[in-house]
């Protein structure tokens, strides 16, 4: 124990590269995943479109029949008996309409399907070495 002691009050330097890895360790594993999450829902928020499927934070599903672009609101219809409620873009959970692959995954598709048909291509050409 006294080594580690010595070591810290002779190389001062050690402490603030323990304070600057804490904190790099700490932002990584609770700030930025946490940032990337708010992100996210703050995007679901502003692509909501009129006939999403959506759930808000209560529990109540409903469909948007109007959104109110000036006062960050929207109505949606609930039930088989029609009932209209008022709420906030906060207040949505979760868009439960499936709208399709997003550019992103569309992306990703084409990246796959490329590196499939190269694999494809480089398998004939094995063979045909082979033969």
């Amino acid at each position: 124990m006294q080594a580690i002691s010595t070591f810290f009050s002779e190389h001062s330097w050690a402490i603030i590269l323990v304070y600057v890895a804490l904190f790099a360790v700490l932002y990584f594993l609770l700030i930025r995943p946490n940032s990337k999450k708010k992100k996210q829902e703050q995007e679901m928020r502003n692509n909501i479109a009129i006939g999403d499927e959506i759930t808000t934070i209560g529990g109540i599903v409903g469909r948007i029949i109007a959104i109110k672009e000036d006062e960050e609101a929207f109505i949606i219809e609930t039930g088989s008996d029609r009932v209209k409620m008022k709420f906030k873009k906060w207040a949505i959970s979760s868009v439960d309409t499936d709208k399709g692959p997003t550019e992103a995954e569309k992306a990703k598709e084409e990246r796959a399907k490329a590196r499939a048909e190269k694999k494809a291509e480089k398998e004939k050409e094995r063979a045909r070495k082979n033969q």
